[in-house]
């Protein structure tokens, strides 16, 4: 075995050869590791009580929350500055306070957005035992809540901390969202493995999918050049798309009320209150049935709810 001094010249001469993956001599970039413990401190500020060893006595709640706010303000606020010196090496101070300011100032309005997340998974699992219980072992719940944390540094054009932020999370839940996501309320990923869902996506609200669902790009190939392009389906309210269905393309829309079968692969949009499926290999688009409307007018019929009930369960999607 070569000397360690001999390895160490070895791994030298790679950095001088071997250009483009090296930062030495340049910018502070932000800490993956400070950013995660951050992360986990955020989820601590969003749900008191469900990430600590011990619980949390109302008496000592300010003094608890507001040593939090100050420690996160701390630490987010150096990497802000690291984040912010990247496009701007000269950038004051005052940028990065006010864009920290103005995420803690949306914490509470982060909260409200999830306590419907949370309420959609309830009302849209059986297998739920209580809200306690999504909050500590559902992993999207964990995905979307950085998500919309990460969406916040997204829309001030923050470089690489929204990014990471979401890749911390898709590392723990295998929940692959994009901070440039646009997500509305009462969103539900029953469980969440493997789903993708793209920078230019948008998402209305109660919308519920299954694992292994892809909201991509029709093509990369294009590269750089489709950059600030919307590349990514936009998904309209009361849609329910089931295990394994891949939607693709910036011009794709999916109309409200739809549902979208298992396994499907869709390039194309459909309109409000389509049933989408494969039939004996062949994709099939039907309109659901019309059936009294409850007050947002978007339920299924009796007899099509049942059909996409069992579409699911042929595919495997309600496991």
């Amino acid at each position: 075995m070569d000397s360690l001094s001999q390895i160490t010249e070895s791994i030298l001469a790679s950095y001088h050869d071997v250009g483009g993956i090296n930062n030495i001599d340049g910018s502070n970039l932000p800490s993956k590791r400070a950013i995660a413990t951050v992360c986990e401190d955020l989820l601590q500020l969003l749900f008191p009580g469900f990430h600590d060893q011990e619980p949390i006595h109302s008496q000592h709640l300010r003094r608890v929350t507001a040593y939090r706010v100050q420690s996160v303000a701390d630490r987010l606020r150096d990497e802000l500055r690291k984040s912010l010196q990247l496009a701007e090496p000269t950038c004051p101070k005052a940028k990065a306070e006010r864009i920290l300011c103005k995420f803690l100032h949306e914490l509470p309005a982060v909260r409200e957005m999830l306590q419907t997340d949370v309420a959609a998974a309830f009302s849209g699992d059986p297998s739920a035992a209580s809200f306690d219980e999504i909050i500590v072992a559902y992993p999207f719940l964990e995905a979307v809540a950085i998500q919309r944390l990460a969406h916040i540094f997204y829309g001030e054009n923050l470089p690489l901390l929204p990014r990471i932020m979401t890749e911390w999370a898709h590392g723990r839940t295998g929940t692959d969202i994009h901070p440039g996501a646009k997500i509305g309320s009462h969103f539900f990923i029953d469980h969440c493995t493997g789903t993708v869902i793209g920078e230019t996506c948008e998402i209305g609200d109660h919308v519920k999918m299954y694992q292994g669902v892809s909201l991509i790009a029709r093509s990369l190939a294009g590269g750089q050049g489709l950059k600030g392009m919307k590349r990514h389906p936009t998904i309209e309210d009361h849609v329910t798309i089931y295990a394994g269905t891949t939607i693709m393309g910036g011009d794709t829309v999916i109309g409200a009320g739809s549902t979208i079968g298992a396994n499907v692969f869709l390039t194309h949009s459909v309109p409000p209150r389509s049933l989408v499926f494969y039939e004996e290999n062949q994709l099939k688009i039907v309109p659901k049935k019309p059936r009294e409307e409850s007050p947002n007018g978007t339920h299924l019929s009796a007899a099509n709810e049942k059909l996409a009930l069992e579409i699911a369960a042929a595919r495997g999607a309600g496991i």
